[in-house]
């Protein structure tokens, strides 16, 4: 299936359902991520449960240390 993640298209696996899936698969599900699924922001509890589809359009943002 195709995604539109952070601006760029992205082919993953069509058995990834959920946006908590896409993040295991992306190798995120360790850290801190705010996603953004059409434009709407989800609470991490969300993530398991919302259900994604082709052309959808992803924002992922993590947090990272430094300064």
């Amino acid at each position: 299936m195709k995604l539109k993640i952070n601006g760029d298209v992205v082919q993953v696996p069509d058995t990834l359902k959920s946006v908590k899936e896409l993040l295991e698969h992306l190798k995120l599900n360790d850290q801190i991520v705010i996603a953004e699924v059409n434009e709407e922001i989800l609470q991490t509890e969300e993530q398991s449960m919302t259900q994604i589809k082709e052309n959808d359009k992803i924002e992922l943002v993590r947090f990272v240390g430094g300064g």
